[in-house]
C-alpha cells in the first residue's frame, strides 16, 4: 500500500476533514405547531403527511403534590 511522501500539515488535514461530521438534523413545523423531525411523525400530535399514524395515550390530569 503506497504511503505518503511527507507529513501532512495539521490546516491541511483539517482541510479535509471539515465535512468529515454529521449533518444538523432538520426540524420542521408540525401542522399542531409542535417541532418534529423531517419524515418522522409528530410526537404531539401522531400526525405524518396530514394523516394519524401514531395512537397516543390520553392524558391523564392527576393531581399535583399539595403544598
Amino acid at each position: 500500500m503506497a504511503l505518503p511522501k511527507r507529513r501532512h500539515s495539521r490546516s491541511r488535514t483539517r482541510k479535509r476533514r471539515t465535512h468529515d461530521r454529521y449533518p444538523t438534523p432538520a426540524w420542521v413545523k408540525c401542522s399542531c405547531g409542535a417541532s418534529r423531525l423531517a419524515h418522522n411523525a409528530c410526537r404531539a400530535c401522531g400526525y405524518y403527511n396530514g394523516r394519524l399514524v401514531l395512537s397516543l395515550p390520553e392524558k391523564k390530569e392527576g393531581k399535583g403534590k399539595a403544598d
